[in-house]
């Protein structure tokens, strides 16, 4: 079984899009879990179908607690399924659930796979994720290394769009709870790959995405939320020499920009105290 695992947050016109994309390509056997994290919006519940469940988190738990939620729920129905977590601001744009299962048959070894993500326009906007240990550097890759093979392997895929296979993991699978928003896509790969997962990405599963569009409605806290999660990756995957730059050029942003972008100003600082608060003891 293929279970698409979605977030919600006011996005219910967003996610009738994703899902109407997904029963137009579908010839495969499919369950759709939506995470509501914005429990009073009452309008996601006219989405409620046999193949479509929707449970309430009770409040905004964020993206990565949100999602393990869900993979606990499907981990207990179906600890060998396919899950494939996609952004309500994504959808299909081709059938491509026929070919989950037979690619995965054919590379058991993957964990976690990614899928190649399109604006709009038609541009690649993410080809798999790389992460330079030595210095700290995130890096989002625009255009697919080798594009005939099979899959190309990665550090780090798009939460965005990417399918975990169930079958390699002897226990739920889970994002870590310390990130509310950001970065927690890239933790849970470098997590799982430091335990010997493979992380990939393969060039014939694809969805369209129009980047940003539910979080830039609150630059504040956008910003907040990226710069906490962005330092309390650097703290978990670098060393303290690394980190400290990574910091100080975090607070010379967050200084640079309050002239012109205030707001965006007060969110960077905002998320560098709550790392600080947060982790002054560790």
């Amino acid at each position: 079984m293929i279970y698409f695992l979605i977030v919600n947050y006011y996005s219910t016109d967003l996610v009738f899009k994703l899902i109407s994309s997904i029963q137009k390509k579908s010839r495969v056997d499919y369950k759709i879990i939506i995470i509501n994290n914005s429990p009073d919006d009452n309008s996601i519940d006219n989405l409620k179908t046999e193949s479509v469940l929707i449970f309430d988190a009770g409040t905004n738990l964020g993206f990565g607690c949100a999602c393990n939620l869900g993979l606990k729920w499907i981990y207990i129905q179906d600890p060998q399924a396919y899950v494939w977590i996609i952004n309500p601001d994504a959808y299909l744009i081709e059938n491509t659930l026929d070919k989950v299962k037979p690619f995965f048959e054919l590379h058991p070894e993957i964990s976690i796979l990614g899928t190649l993500i399109y604006t709009p326009t038609g541009e690649v906007w993410f080809a798999g994720g790389r992460f330079i240990v030595k210095n700290g550097a995130i890096i989002t890759q625009k255009k697919l290394i080798n594009i005939d093979a099979d899959y190309v392997n990665c550090d780090w895929v798009s939460g965005c769009s990417l399918i975990v296979n169930l079958n390699k993991f002897p226990e739920c699978p889970n994002f870590d709870s310390a990130y509310f928003l950001y970065y927690e896509d890239v933790d849970f790969c470098l997590h799982y790959a430091n335990q010997g997962h493979i992380v990939a990405i393969n060039n014939n599963f694809s969805v369209l995405h129009q980047p940003s569009s539910i979080t830039n409605r609150n630059e504040f806290q956008k910003i907040r939320n990226s710069t906490y999660s962005y330092l309390l990756t650097m703290a978990k995957y670098t060393n303290r020499f690394v980190f400290s730059i990574r910091l100080f050029f975090q607070i010379l942003k967050a200084i640079s920009a309050m002239m012109l972008k205030p707001q965006a100003a007060l969110g960077k600082i905002c998320g560098i105290w709550d790392y600080v608060i947060n982790n002054q003891n560790k």
